[in-house]
């Protein structure tokens, strides 16, 4: 989370998040980090009345980007660990752990114990009792992580990964933030931080395995206009 005079920004789990971070502490004269992977019900009570900004991806493709950057890391976060059990079960096996969280929570119990009680300041960033809240919630984990960061009061803009550089300048715009030039300079050229290495995201899954996405993760492809593919 990075707090300034004019907004706050949110940082979702692996949707640019990075890349934005990085620009706003460079060259946002007032930007604070206060935490990292921090929901809106955590802001500072003196920034709680400001807008807050986000970045969202194709569920579709954030559940490839996960799934491939913990599979290429020597040491797997604990999320990974349990629902891929051990790194025996590839994307299809882990991802449908993962979807399941939400309704039977067959790995649900493994997890929360898996998880620090408290917020240990880096990784996911996400403990026990915050993720206790996708039981029985008929959410995708995608969608949990996207109400559980940004579900608040007071206006919130979010723009889309897959067009990351035109719809910052338009969340900048949203909030009055002036866009100097050195930052637009960053906008338009500066690389994409922590990208996983992976194929097209269509070719992980077959169609059972879309619907189920589609269907677990229908708040985020409604509301954003997501469709497989795109």
């Amino acid at each position: 989370m990075i707090v300034t005079d004019r907004f706050v920004f949110l940082h979702l789990h692996k949707s640019g998040g990075t890349f934005v971070n990085e620009l706003l502490v460079r060259f946002v004269a007032s930007a604070r980090r206060v935490g990292y992977h921090l929901p809106r019900s955590l802001v500072p009570p003196q920034y709680s009345g400001l807008p807050a900004l986000g970045l969202v991806r194709s569920p579709w493709s954030y559940y490839v980007s996960w799934y491939t950057f913990q599979a290429q890391k020597q040491q797997p976060n604990a999320l990974f660990g349990i629902l891929s059990e051990g790194g025996r079960l590839d994307f299809g096996g882990t991802l449908r752990n993962m979807l399941d969280l939400g309704y039977t929570g067959s790995k649900l119990g493994a997890l929360l114990a898996a998880l620090p009680p408290v917020y240990p300041g880096r990784g996911l960033n996400l403990p026990a009792p915050a993720l206790e809240r996708i039981r029985a919630s008929s959410l995708g984990f995608y969608s949990f992580l996207y109400k559980y960061m940004f579900d608040g009061s007071g206006l919130l803009h979010v723009g889309r990964l897959e067009h990351l550089r035109t719809d910052l300048v338009q969340l900048f715009n949203s909030v009055g933030q002036p866009l100097t030039a050195d930052m637009h300079a960053y906008i338009t050229t500066a690389r994409k931080r922590n990208v996983s290495e992976h194929a097209d995201y269509p070719d992980y899954y077959d169609d059972e395995l879309r619907a189920l996405v589609a269907e677990r993760d229908a708040l985020i492809i409604q509301r954003h206009g997501y469709r497989f593919g795109d």
